[in-house]
């Protein structure tokens, strides 16, 4: 090339150069404006047991109606042979039992078969704790994990003998260890010996639980709630708090205290939803505030119990007398009282010696606590009030979060903002499950909310794309666009929590959801992704970011962006988050104003979400088909000028020298 062609090139390059920074959108980081404090709590988990989320998915027993004390007795179970039903069990809170009897021919047989949740999903050569307390003298069952749709010579995958010796009830252990695997085996359990044998709470659970807990819980689940670094858990619900009626309302302390011995609940999830009908889904509480608390502790993530404020389900209940009425609340505000006991008491009190007795002496440093759920109307303030009084007399630290009822904005949300200001509670619940243009809009929903106001708790939210109601990767990106304004006003957000989080492909009623799972294996969304982001690059404070010394919220002449910033102190790193909605590349110079000279922004990480399909999504056979990639990129003087994808997330990270 001739020095004439040279300079040409040189100066086309350096105008489509200029051109670029011209066309670019220009974001200014005040790098030492350290700003609001992030709380640990920013992002989180809210679980509910709906689409088979705890029985049948994160509570890893695998027996369907261990107890026989689900409403048809036999649910869950083929019988053969003599097999009656008994009511006089060793639990007086799951009385019944099977006695299993000598079917009168040697040809003939006597048992009971259980076909799980959708199946029993085993896996070769892991070990499977089958437990049944029992009662005869001198008999024998024959404990099987088969195959009903065998075509070998045998339906059995592998078998044990239990030896019944003793009058008295007892608890009888065995492992049995498959050796192949099985997405829908079944279990049968034979009368192997003359006689008869009484049989109770028959139970099968993989060893290889989470921490390998007997009575726990499923691993590859909880390890994906762990991986998003959460800093709250919300549980049990939701809808099951409120139950359609008061007496299937969630109570936790019928789910502490020995497992077999806790009784039965309805799940409202089973009906609610005739196109989606699952008659056979109740709670067991096997999984219960115990084990909640306890894997809230496992996570590092600071436990939200929600409980029962006297209403039932305001969508299911019109008539004022399926509530509690004012004046007989005392029971309620006790259970409060008594759980905040459970949580955090002495062993020398009632509840805290009962947790104790479970296998955790320490407390479990509650601080926050839920009354009520997506209530609305004076008839749930005029309730709060009195367990704000109680609580507050009793245990003046302690957080209480509010509703704001089950709309995003409108009339109920309207009336009950004021009245949970009047009530001093410390957070308000808000709630919202709306299409794309909603989370498109809302960017800035919380720029001008008062400062001094109760702080937001964003406690369920999910995109649900018009028509598109699952996991598509659009719906996800624009979550992360919206989360970028609960980033900016973390002053206002102390919480944000996606919902629902579980979902069992074969008893879902509602999508989208964060976690996929069936038998044997589990998928991570494109939600989950975008939670984990956050949740791994939460930073400690805010850093004002502003484009034309405006906050970059997707507004009118903001390209489809929105953005924010945050300062980690722990690791001097600053973390930009930036997601572009528009259907173009977007030229983006990012300067970090407001260093000193001495100063420098090292080599930094870029993490990107993205998927030329909009409508693709992460499923079970395919769960790594939208995941985060990582690249270095380089900064120089402390700005960057590059480019954002189009319908992308991205994740800039530049530790401070």
């Amino acid at each position: 090339m001739n020095k004439h062609l040279a300079f040409l090139s040189a100066l086309a390059l350096s105008a489509g150069m200029n051109l670029n920074a011209q066309n670019a959108n220009n974001m200014v980081i005040q790098a030492n404006k350290i700003g609001a404090e992030i709380q640990p709590t920013m992002y989180g988990h809210f679980f509910e047991d709906i689409n088979y989320g705890a029985d049948g998915g994160l509570y890893a027993e695998l027996v369907k109606n261990r107890s026989f004390d689900f409403p048809q007795n036999f649910m869950g179970w083929d019988i053969f042979g003599k097999v009656t039903l008994q009511n006089d069990g060793p639990f007086e809170r799951n009385p019944h039992y099977v006695r299993l009897s000598d079917p009168g021919h040697a040809h003939k047989r006597t048992g009971i078969e259980n076909e799980g949740f959708f199946g029993i999903g085993i896996k070769a050569n892991e070990k499977y704790r089958f437990t049944v307390w029992a009662r005869g003298e001198n008999q024998k069952i024959k404990v099987e994990l088969i195959n009903n749709a065998s075509m070998g010579e045998t339906q059995v995958i592998t078998s044990q003998d239990v030896a019944i010796n003793s009058k008295e009830w007892k608890k009888y252990e065995v492992i049995l260890t498959p050796g192949e695997t099985q997405e829908k085996a079944h279990l049968r359990i034979f009368l192997a010996s003359p006689g008869s044998v009484d049989l109770e709470h028959v139970s099968l659970f993989p060893v290889d639980t989470w921490k390998g807990r007997e009575n726990g819980l499923r691993k590859d689940l909880v390890q994906a709630l762990a991986d998003t670094k959460p800093g709250v858990f919300r549980f049990p619900g939701g809808c099951i708090v409120e139950g359609t009626d008061l007496a299937t309302r969630y109570n936790w302390k019928n789910s502490v205290g020995p497992v077999e011995n806790r009784p039965i609940n309805e799940n409202r999830w089973h009906y609610t939803f005739p196109h989606r009908f699952y008659p056979d889904y109740f709670q067991t509480y096997g999984m219960g505030f115990y084990e909640l608390f306890l894997l809230a502790e496992d996570m590092g993530a600071e436990p939200l119990p929600v409980l029962n404020c006297g209403l039932s389900c305001q969508y299911q209940n019109d008539d004022p007398k399926a509530h509690v009425p004012v004046d007989q609340l005392d029971s309620y505000i006790q259970d409060a009282l008594d759980l905040i006991e459970f949580a955090n008491g002495d062993t020398n009190t009632k509840w805290g010696k009962l947790r104790a007795d479970m296998g955790h002496p320490a407390p479990f440093n509650l601080k926050f606590i839920g009354i009520g759920n997506e209530q609305w109307g004076p008839e749930y303030p005029e309730r709060l009030k009195l367990f704000v009084e109680a609580i507050r007399k009793a245990y003046p630290d302690m957080k209480i979060i509010g509703s704001s009822g089950p709309q995003s904005e409108g009339e109920d949300f309207d009336y009950l903002w004021p009245e949970m200001k009047k009530l001093k509670v410390d957070l308000v619940d808000e709630h919202f499950y709306r299409p794309e243009s909603w989370f498109l809009k809302s960017g800035n929903r919380y720029d001008n909310y008062d400062r001094k106001g109760p702080k937001v708790f964003a406690g369920e939210y999910a995109c649900h794309g018009d028509g598109k109601k699952w996991n598509h990767f659009h719906a996800s990106l624009l979550e992360a666009a919206f989360l970028t304004g609960v980033e900016r006003n973390a002053d206002v957000v102390h919480m944000a929590t996606y919902a629902p989080l579980l979902a069992h492909v074969e008893g879902w009623q509602w999508r989208p959801d964060l976690i996929w799972f069936d038998n044997l294996r589990s998928v991570r969304s494109c939600s989950w992704y975008v939670q984990s982001l956050y949740g791994h690059n939460k930073g400690t404070n805010v850093v004002p970011l502003t484009m034309n010394k405006q906050a970059v919220s997707g507004q009118e002449g903001q390209n489809g962006l929105f953005a924010s910033a945050v300062w980690d102190e722990p690791t001097q790193t600053y973390i930009v988050k930036i997601a572009n909605t528009s259907d173009k590349a977007q030229a983006i110079n990012l300067e970090f104003k407001g260093l000193k000279k001495s100063e420098k922004l090292g080599e930094g990480k870029l993490i990107t979400l993205h998927s030329d399909n909009l409508d693709a999504e992460n499923t079970l056979d395919n769960p790594n088909a939208i995941v985060p990639k990582e690249s270095a990129v380089n900064i120089e003087g402390n700005t960057l000028n590059t480019e954002i994808g189009a319908m992308t997330f991205a994740v800039y990270k530049f530790k401070k020298l």
